[in-house]
């Protein structure tokens, strides 16, 4: 499986990406802008999206009731070489299922995800799950 994103400068402050006729927009200046996220926002979001997908592709499976979910993330930057040292997150799920079942969401959530399976060879990784 492969995936394609361009990308293209709009101006000085932003530029544009695209994949099969959807569109993100991109802060890539400096000094950043409200309506678009950055390059780590944006990694960020790949992480959020991988986890609720995976979390939608493993439910039917586990027979898991999902009635709802959000992922918040926290990343910490160093800048000498620039870079991510830690991404934490914190996985809230509207379930009725057990804290046994939700562990086992958890597991199966970290163990498919494209994304978090790359970052976490890259930046250590930690999280918890929890029941709204």
């Amino acid at each position: 499986m492969q995936y394609e994103v361009s990308a293209r400068r709009l101006d000085a402050t932003g530029s544009l990406a695209t994949s099969h006729g959807a569109e993100v927009r991109l802060a890539t200046d400096m000094e950043g802008r409200k309506e678009a996220l950055n390059p780590v926002e944006l990694l960020l979001s790949a992480l959020a999206a991988c986890m609720i997908k995976g979390a939608e592709r493993v439910s039917p499976t586990l027979r898991f009731q999902l009635d709802g979910m959000s992922v918040s993330l926290v990343a910490d930057r160093q800048d000498a070489p620039p870079k991510l040292t830690a991404i934490r997150y914190e996985i809230v799920v509207d379930t009725p299922e057990s804290d046994a079942r939700l562990e086992l969401l958890h597991r199966n959530i970290l163990k498919y995800g494209t994304i978090s399976n790359t970052l976490a060879l890259a930046v250590p990784l930690t999280g918890t799950i929890r029941r709204a």
